[in-house]
This record gives structure tokens, C-alpha cells and sequence, in this order.
């Protein structure tokens, strides 16, 4: 039997999906995991689609979504505009203290 390697792009096939797997990068305190995450989004979507969705250039969304990349909140927008979602806000489940 032949062993198959699976990459975390071979998952990231529906918005539901998407969403569970943006929202877990979110937890993490490390801003690089959302921009890792939404990078692996963009990679399993085609990023030449994902450019032309947004209306941004291949370089620069392999720019923004690189380690140091901090995308403005009109491209977060369109970014998850491409991947079948949208930005919310919710209360967080621990209250912050003031």
C-alpha cells in the first residue's frame, strides 16, 4: 500500500472549512499564524485566482500574506470576500478584564 502525503491545502476545499481552519490561526497570539494560514488558503485556492478575485497583483499577495506581511483591512476583506466568507465580530467567550 503506497503511502499518501496530504497537505493541509488538500482540506481547505469549502468556505466552512476555510473558516474553522482561519478562526484556529486566529487563536494563536502569533499574528504570523493568520498570515501563514490565510497564505495556505490562497496556495489551495490558486493564488492567480485569488489575485484576480481581489484585484491585487500575484507579487503583492505573495507580499502581503508573506511572515512580516500586514495587509491593510480592505485586502483582509477581499481576501476572505474570494474564500467564500466574511469578517465578523463576536464577544469573546472569557470577558476582558478593564
Amino acid at each position: 500500500m503506497p503511502i499518501t502525503e496530504y497537505k493541509t491545502s488538500d482540506y481547505l476545499t469549502d468556505p466552512e472549512t476555510i473558516a474553522a481552519y482561519l478562526e484556529l490561526a486566529m487563536e494563536d497570539p502569533d499574528p504570523r499564524m493568520l498570515m501563514m494560514a490565510l497564505r495556505n488558503v490562497a496556495e489551495a485556492r490558486g493564488v492567480k485566482e485569488v489575485a484576480e478575485e481581489t484585484g491585487l497583483n500575484r507579487q503583492t499577495l505573495y507580499k502581503t500574506l508573506s511572515e512580516k506581511g500586514n495587509p491593510t483591512l480592505q485586502t483582509l476583506t477581499a481576501l476572505l470576500h474570494s474564500f467564500g466568507l466574511r469578517l465578523s465580530v463576536r464577544p469573546e467567550t472569557t470577558p476582558v478584564a478593564a
